[in-house]
């Protein structure tokens, strides 16, 4: 499918590290990916996610202000993007609600809070705000975020009811010509919206769909993690490839050797001029 997307001058516009502010370098990419705050099991799923070139890709600099929405994994790219912004940006890491009812969530938050408070001199500038819509969506302090980021998370707000909430409290937080970058499990073109709540792959264009109403422009699509092995239908829909793989011993090898999922890489823009 051919995406619409912005010409390389409006592009500019968007994602050009400000005038005089330090760009990330190859070794700096190099001493947070191998950094000993990140586990082996972490650094293994490098080949399925490609940080370095994920983040490249939505321009994040050190000194951006950055909003994480929802990390997962326990923080897998909090692991990546903290050191990046520490000393001369920002990093918001908007977080499950401790009064949210819901035990997987409660616990989510407690883990990642005290991965944080281990690692103070990784994590100690880090913000933790709350997302849960539609009650909390004050992810960061309006207008003032350079860049926003989803990681894998989009069909858990379909299915919820509330993704319109999420990409408005983005937009929100966004400076005028701020970024928002997406990758999500990709579906195929013609899925229903019931398939992608029960799959966990959520179509190009539905998310496109999402970002569009709530006010950004699609300025480019990455390939960076694609991956050709995945035909998007498992008995349990994402969860049956890795990391999750949801039957276990069955068919073990065939999953593992199809890796992580097909994933749709997208880069929005906030319109400078509204």
């Amino acid at each position: 499918m051919k995406l619409r997307a912005l010409p390389v001058l409006a592009l500019s516009l968007f994602c050009g590290a400000a005038f005089g502010a330090p760009a990330v370098t190859d070794l700096m990419w190099a001493e947070v990916l191998d950094a000993d705050h990140r586990s082996e099991q972490n650094r293994a799923r490098d080949v399925y996610r490609h940080p370095l070139q994920t983040l490249m890709f939505f321009g994040v600099q050190p000194c951006d202000t950055v909003v994480e929405l929802w990390p997962g994994g326990g923080g897998w790219y909090t692991e990546v993007l903290a050191p990046i912004v520490k000393d001369c940006g920002k990093l918001y890491t908007a977080q499950f609600a401790k009064d949210s009812g819901v035990k997987y969530y409660v616990n989510s938050r407690s883990r990642f809070e005290e991965k944080l408070a281990a690692r103070p001199d990784v994590y100690g500038k880090v913000a933790i705000t709350t997302l849960q819509a539609p009650m909390y969506t004050d992810i960061a302090p309006a207008g003032t975020a350079d860049k926003v980021l989803t990681f894998r998370n989009v069909h858990n707000w379909l299915k919820a009811g509330v993704a319109e909430d999420v990409f408005a409290a983005a937009y929100k937080a966004l400076k005028p010509g701020g970024i928002l970058g997406v990758v999500e499990h990709r579906a195929d073109a013609d899925a229903s919206l019931e398939t992608m709540v029960e799959s966990g792959y959520v179509s190009e264009q539905q998310t496109i769909a999402l970002a569009e109403s709530a006010g950004f422009l699609l300025l480019d699509s990455s390939e960076i993690n694609a991956n050709s092995k995945d035909n998007h239908h498992h008995p349990k829909g994402v969860w049956t490839l890795p990391p999750s793989l949801r039957l276990g011993d069955v068919e073990r090898d065939v999953y593992l050797a199809i890796g992580e999922s097909d994933r749709m890489t997208l880069k929005f823009g906030k319109p400078v001029h509204e």
